[in-house]
C-alpha cells in the first residue's frame, strides 16, 4: 500500500481546467480543498496561468469557502446540484452555478459534464486488506470508482461503512491524513403540529413496509411514531439519527424487503456523532450509489414502499413546490421526485407529502396557484397523499374538483372560506 502524502500533493494531479468531483456534506475533504484554494491563490498572486478553469461539482456543501464567494473568478468555480445554507447566498449573489437535477441522475450529469475528472473525498482509514471506505457518503461519488481518479483525505472520525462505497489502495492516485471532525446535525425537535402530522402518516403505514424519509422535525416525529410497528425496512437516500432508534428497538429489521433483505440501505448519512458511531463497522447498514438507491425502478420493486417528503406549498391541482420560496431558489429537487415516482409504481406503495398548513407568519401553504417563479418538484400526476395537521388529502386518481375540495379540507380553518371562494372563481368547485 502506498504511504500517505501531503494534502498539497493533490495539486500535482490538476491540469489548468480539471473538473473536481466532491461528495456532499461530510464527504468533503476539507484539507484537500484548502490546498487547492491555496495553490490557486498563489498562482493568481504571482500572475500565473497554471489554473485557468477549475470546476468543483458538488451537492449540498456544508463548509464556507473562498471560491464559493467568487474570489478566484473563472479560475476556480463551484457548480452546485443542491443548495445548502452555505451555498444559498452565493447562488443569489451569482458567484456559483446551480444545475437542477433529480438526485438519481446527478452521477450521469456530472459524468457528462466532465472529462477525466478527479474525485477528492473524505474516507475512513484503510482496513487490513487495503480498502478505504467513503464513510458517510456513497452518493454520486461511489459510481466514479473505477471510472475516475481518486485522491482521498483520511480521518479517524470517519466511520468505516459497508455496501458499494469501498475502493482499494491500488485505485487511488494518492491519499493524505487529517484530524478534522465531522460536522454534526442534531435532530430538530418536533412540536405538536409535527406530531399530529406524524400520527396521520404512521397510522397508514403497514407492518412490513419499506420506508424512505428525510431529515427535519416532521420526519423525526414520524420515525418516533413508528415505535409500535414491526418488520419495517429502510431504503432511503438519507440516514439520520432517527433510524438508530428504530433499528435498536427491533422495529426496523428488513426481513420483508425484496431487495437487500435484512439490510438498511441509504446513500449518505447526516446526523450526530451517535449516528456516526452506530454506522462504524455495522454490517446491518449498507451505503450504495445514489443512481441505485434513488432509481424509481429499483424503489418500485419493493412491496408497500412508503415515501415521505416535505414540501413548501401545494396548489389546488396538487403540484408541490419544494425547492423555491416566493419564486426564489432555496434548495433543489434532490430525491423527492425519485421516491415519489418509485412509490407510485410499488405494489401497495404510498407517497406522502407533508407540510404545516401555514407559514410562520400565518399564510396558507395550500394555495390556489403556486407563486410566480415557484417551480414544481413533485408534479400533480405523481403526488399521492398530502398531509397537514388537519388531515390527509388523497389525490391519486382524483379529479380536479376532488383534489381542490380535499386540499381545502386540510388547510387551516382560517383560510378555508377564502380558498373556497378562489376555487369557485377558477371553476374548480
Amino acid at each position: 500500500m502506498s504511504d500517505p502524502v501531503s494534502a498539497a500533493d493533490v495539486v500535482d494531479h490538476l491540469d489548468p481546467e480539471t473538473r473536481i468531483i466532491v461528495p456532499l456534506a461530510n464527504g468533503e475533504p476539507t484539507a484537500v480543498l484548502d490546498a487547492i484554494e491555496h495553490a490557486v491563490a498563489e498562482d493568481m498572486e504571482a500572475g500565473g496561468t497554471r489554473f485557468t478553469g477549475l470546476r468543483v461539482h458538488q451537492m449540498h456543501a456544508v463548509h464556507e469557502r473562498r471560491y464559493l464567494r467568487g474570489e478566484f473568478g473563472n479560475r476556480l468555480h463551484h457548480i452546485s446540484y443542491f443548495l445548502s445554507h452555505v451555498t444559498r447566498p452565493h447562488f443569489r449573489a451569482g458567484t456559483i452555478g446551480l444545475v437542477p437535477a433529480h438526485f438519481s441522475e446527478v452521477y450521469e450529469m456530472m459524468h457528462d459534464r466532465t472529462d477525466d475528472p478527479i474525485v477528492v473525498a473524505a474516507a475512513s482509514p484503510p482496513d487490513a486488506h487495503g480498502y478505504f471506505s467513503l464513510g458517510v457518503s456513497a452518493d454520486y461519488v461511489a459510481s466514479f470508482i473505477g471510472r475516475a481518479r481518486f485522491f482521498l483525505e483520511v480521518t479517524d472520525h470517519m466511520p468505516r461503512t459497508f455496501g458499494r462505497n469501498q475502493l482499494h489502495a491500488s485505485q487511488v492516485a494518492g491519499w493524505c491524513r487529517s484530524d478534522r471532525p465531522l460536522i454534526e446535525v442534531p435532530p430538530v425537535a418536533a412540536d405538536e403540529t409535527d406530531r399530529q402530522i406524524a400520527a396521520f402518516v404512521a397510522e397508514r403505514i403497514p407492518n412490513g413496509a419499506t420506508i424512505q424519509t428525510g431529515i427535519g422535525a416532521i420526519p423525526n416525529a414520524i420515525m418516533d411514531s413508528l415505535r409500535d410497528h414491526r418488520d419495517l425496512g429502510v431504503h432511503t437516500e438519507l440516514l439520520s439519527d432517527g433510524v438508530v432508534d428504530l433499528i435498536d428497538s427491533g422495529v426496523v429489521n428488513g426481513v420483508r424487503k425484496r431487495l437487500n433483505r435484512t439490510k438498511t440501505v441509504g446513500t449518505f448519512a447526516l446526523g450526530t456523532n451517535r449516528l456516526h458511531d452506530f454506522l462504524h463497522e455495522n454490517t446491518a447498514i449498507e451505503l450504495h450509489a445514489v443512481r441505485y438507491v434513488n432509481d424509481p425502478r429499483i424503489i418500485a420493486e419493493e412491496n408497500d414502499f412508503v415515501s415521505i417528503n416535505a414540501t413548501l406549498s401545494v396548489d389546488f391541482l396538487g403540484q408541490c413546490a419544494s425547492e423555491t420560496i416566493g419564486g426564489h431558489y432555496y434548495s433543489s429537487s434532490g430525491g423527492q421526485n425519485d421516491f415519489a415516482r418509485g412509490a407510485m409504481y410499488s405494489p401497495g406503495g404510498q407517497g406522502f407529502v407533508v407540510l404545516h398548513s401555514t407559514t410562520s407568519s400565518g399564510a396558507s401553504k395550500i394555495v390556489p396557484q403556486l407563486a410566480a417563479g415557484d417551480v414544481v418538484t413533485t408534479p400533480k400526476n405523481t403526488v399521492d397523499k398530502v398531509v397537514t395537521e388537519f388531515g390527509v388529502a388523497e389525490l391519486r386518481s382524483a379529479t380536479v374538483r376532488e383534489r381542490t375540495s380535499r386540499l381545502i379540507a386540510i388547510a387551516h380553518p382560517d383560510h378555508r372560506a377564502d380558498l373556497t371562494a378562489r376555487a369557485r372563481a377558477m371553476h374548480y368547485l
